[in-house]
């Protein structure tokens, strides 16, 4: 008798994902919106599609909130501590700003040493 097993694959169409985690779609959708850590890309043809890592993920997902009552928050954490994940200090806008600039004049500089080339020319 053979188990179900999870087929190795790269990548997951999101009914493969809903399939294998038992999940339904709405939900599998609104954890993407919610945890950040969640990375759907595309198909040309616009269908989502999951990494092998986003199907670890969303599966422990839903051991943590439905067998362990874990919250979102709790959920989240534990996430971030079992698979690695980290988690960026938020940048003071001030901060964020002065860099922001600091690029902006670069890019003048470039912009401005590129034009008298092609004058030169």
């Amino acid at each position: 008798m053979k188990s179900e097993k999870t087929p190795e694959k790269l990548v997951y169409r999101l009914e493969e994902i809903s399939r294998l985690a038992k999940l339904d779609h709405g939900t599998i959708e609104a954890w993407e919106k919610e945890f950040y850590f969640l990375h759907a890309g595309q198909t040309g043809s616009g269908d989502k599609i999951f990494r092998k890592k986003d199907l670890a993920i969303i599966i422990r997902l839903k051991e943590l909130l439905e067998k362990k009552s874990l919250t979102l928050a709790g959920a989240k954490r534990k996430i971030e501590e079992e698979f690695g994940i980290k988690t960026s200090a938020p940048v003071h806008p001030d901060r964020l700003k002065k860099v922001l600039y600091q690029i902006r004049d670069q890019l003048q500089e470039i912009a401005s040493s590129l034009e008298k080339d092609s004058k030169k020319i």
